[in-house]
Order: structure tokens, then C-alpha cells, then sequence
């Protein structure tokens, strides 16, 4: 593996850095805010709402700017972001809050894209081993993001604020790293706007599995990963309980991303994504039964990693579902419907966790999971799925 794909990915563990302190401390300082609790996660919401709308400005960005100066961008954005959240807690406006982490959505859609850089800084015939190399280092979120919000927490009275602020400067240094990096140059405007329209691209059962296996594996993760440490504090225990928590799941999320390439190499996405959906039917099995701590971590890190299985499998598969002059598109295409799923669970989950209880939560994560099931089965016997291996070097058309 070249240089480029290890800085990838630590750029990946700051981005979810950036991403598991949102979902740790939004939903907190959102209750501590809100005007109505059932409101905590509307911050939450805010950040998946903003990398949805963003979702198409980034393509832009990337299609016209390259790669380097996009990532740059986004990492801007995280920065200027932070420090508006810091503002919004210190003077404890809930709605600058909401706003800002809106915003901060840009950096979210912008951070989505670097699984998919990862393939482009790989040989064809290494490619899932890239993605999930890269995916990897969200193993640097796993340790930093709950630890920095723990620590943090009481650096101010208004909730949060230390937290946010070590945020842009997690932001900043990320920028620093980002200078060394090399991607390939940009293609022109001719190449990227080449190849077949987005309805075509998009209608491929391939695609469908692959976007739906993406999203709704992420939504799943979303539900029950921001409802924990609301669920948490219901259940009486310290905020550092729910940081374990997060951390283990977190963890969980990331880790198998050193083995997760090996095993889609031999034995196929599909396989893999199937292993992943039974992990998570496994969480809400763990996670039924009682709310000590114990099944609170070992729920939530079997939930992370079957989204890893499922997110790095579906990302590998989606590969095959376009070439590179298409590859804009569909990636804005996949990550809009990422963050649609994903709003719906941030603003589901607060919903359902302060009125209907932590079961009911568990128990509704089970009907995307079985439309996750189906899919998979649905591609096996039309015999659409290739081999990872297989992939020709153009990204391939299904």
C-alpha cells in the first residue's frame, strides 16, 4: 500500500473524529437546549440533513476542483463549523446550533467520498483492500472522538464548548496532512461529464443493492449509535459510561476493516453483507434483554461491526456499477440517499427513545434489516453480483 492511502487513512479517523463527537455530544447539548425534549436530536439531524443538501456542491466541487482542493474544502468548512457550535453552546442558542451543524454537513458529504478516493489511489486488482484499509482508520475516531468528548466536558460551564473547539483544531491539522497527499489529476469536464445519465446508472440491480445496503446499514447504525447515550442517561449512568460505550462501538466499526478486504476478495461482497446484517440481528438480540452496562457494549460493538461488513461491502459492490467518467454522479447519488436515511433515523431515534423506550427502538431497526436481507438474496439469483476481483479496470458496468 502507497503512502497516499495510509495518509487517506488517518484523514478518514479525523473525519470520523469529527463525526462521532457529533453523534456522541449533539444529542446532549441539544436536550440541555431544546426547547421540548423530544427536539434533543434535531442537531443530530441537522448534521445528515446538511450532508444530503451538500451532497450534489461537493460533486461539483470535486468534478471542477480535483480531489485535493475538494477535501480541502470540506476541511474548512469542519473548521469554520466547529467553532460556530462552540459559539451556539456557549451562549446556548439552540437554533445556531441546528444551523451549524448544517453546515458542518458539507464536511460530512465531503469526508463520505474518501472510501471512494481510496479505490483511485489503488491498483484495479487491490481496490477492496483499499477501501477497507481506508475504512480502517476510523479506528483514530474509535480512541479520539468519545475520549475528547469526555474529557472535554467540563472544560466550560455551557455544555460542550471545549468539545467543539478541539474539533477545529482537529479540523486544522487535517489540513496540514492533506497538503502531502497526491491524488491523480483532475479529469476534464468532457470526461466527467461522459458516460451513461444518472437514470441509467441508477436503475442497475447492482446499484440498488448497493445503495440500499449502504444507506439502510448506516441508518440502522445511526438509530440505535444516537439514541445510546440519551438511552444511557435515562438508564441513570454518567456520560462516561456512555463514552465506553461509544468507543467499544466505534471500535467495532473500524477494526475489521484490516481483515474486511481480505474476505470480499475471497469470498464476494454479497457473502460478507449477508454476515453483517446477522451481526446486527445479534445486537438487537443482546440489546433486548436488559439495559446494564455490559449489554449496552457488547449491542453496540457487535453493531459496528456489521455495519463494517455491511458499509465496506456495499461500497465495494457499488464500484462495479459505474465507470470512472460516471463516478460523480453515481457517488453523489449514493451519498444523497446515505443522508436521507440517515436524517430520518437522527430525528427517529430521539423521537422514539424519549417516548417509546429503548426496546421499541431495537425492535423497529429490525425491518430495515430484513429489506437489506431481501436485496442481497434478490441479486444472488438474478446472478448480477461479480466477484470483487473481477471488476475490470474501468469500474465496470452491471
Amino acid at each position: 500500500m502507497n503512502g497516499n492511502l495510509w495518509l487517506l487513512a488517518v484523514l478518514q479517523g479525523l473525519f470520523l473524529t469529527n463525526n462521532i463527537t457529533f453523534i456522541a455530544i449533539n444529542g446532549l447539548v441539544g436536550l440541555a437546549l431544546a426547547p421540548f425534549s423530544w427536539m434533543a436530536t434535531l442537531p443530530v439531524m441537522g448534521y445528515v440533513i446538511g450532508g444530503a443538501l451538500f451532497t450534489a456542491p461537493v460533486a461539483w466541487a470535486q468534478s471542477r476542483f480535483g480531489r485535493k482542493a475538494g477535501f480541502g474544502l470540506g476541511l474548512a468548512v469542519a473548521l469554520v463549523s466547529a467553532l460556530l457550535c462552540a459559539f451556539a453552546a456557549f451562549t446556548r442558542n439552540f437554533w445556531l446550533l441546528c444551523a451549524a451543524t448544517v453546515l458542518a454537513g458539507y464536511y460530512s458529504a465531503n469526508g463520505q467520498l474518501y472510501r471512494f478516493a481510496s479505490a483511485e489511489l489503488a491498483a484495479p486488482t487491490a481496490r477492496e483492500k483499499a477501501v477497507s484499509l481506508v475504512m480502517a482508520g476510523g479506528l483514530i475516531g474509535a480512541v479520539l472522538g468519545p475520549n475528547l468528548a469526555a474529557q472535554t466536558q467540563a472544560l466550560s460551564d455551557a455544555p460542550f464548548v471545549g468539545a467543539y473547539i478541539a474539533l477545529a483544531i482537529v479540523a486544522a491539522l487535517a489540513m496540514v496532512l492533506l497538503g502531502f497527499m497526491r491524488f491523480p489529476p483532475a479529469a476534464g469536464r468532457a470526461f466527467a461529464s461522459a458516460g451513461r445519465t444518472l437514470g441509467q446508472i441508477v436503475r442497475q440491480p447492482v446499484f440498488i443493492v448497493a445503495a440500499g445496503g449502504g444507506a439502510l446499514s448506516y441508518g440502522v447504525m445511526n438509530l440505535l449509535m444516537a439514541a445510546t447515550p440519551l438511552a444511557m442517561q435515562q438508564c441513570g449512568m454518567p456520560f462516561s459510561d456512555a463514552a465506553l460505550v461509544l468507543q467499544w462501538h466505534v471500535i467495532g466499526m473500524f477494526a475489521p476493516g484490516f481483515v474486511t478486504g481480505h474476505l470480499i476478495h475471497r469470498f464476494g461482497p454479497l457473502p460478507v453483507m449477508g454476515v453483517g446484517v446477522a451481526l446486527n440481528v445479534m445486537c438487537v438480540a443482546i440489546a433486548l434483554p436488559g439495559v446494564d452496562l455490559h449489554h449496552f457494549t457488547v449491542a453496540l460493538f457487535l453493531l459496528g461491526v456489521g455495519w463494517n461488513f455491511l458499509f465496506t461491502g456495499s461500497t465495494t459492490l457499488s464500484l462495479s456499477a459505474y465507470a470512472p467518467e460516471e463516478r460523480n454522479r453515481a457517488q453523489a447519488a449514493l451519498n444523497f440517499l446515505l443522508f436521507a436515511v440517515m436524517a430520518l433515523s437522527s430525528f427517529s431515534s430521539g423521537a422514539l427513545v424519549t417516548t417509546q423506550g429503548w426496546n421499541w427502538l431495537n425492535l423497529g431497526s429490525l425491518a430495515p434489516l430484513l429489506l437489506i436481507a431481501a436485496g442481497l438474496l434478490w441479486l444472488a439469483r438474478r446472478g448480477s453480483a461479480q466477484r470483487t476481483g473481477d471488476v475490470p479496470a474501468s469500474g465496470g458496468r452491471s
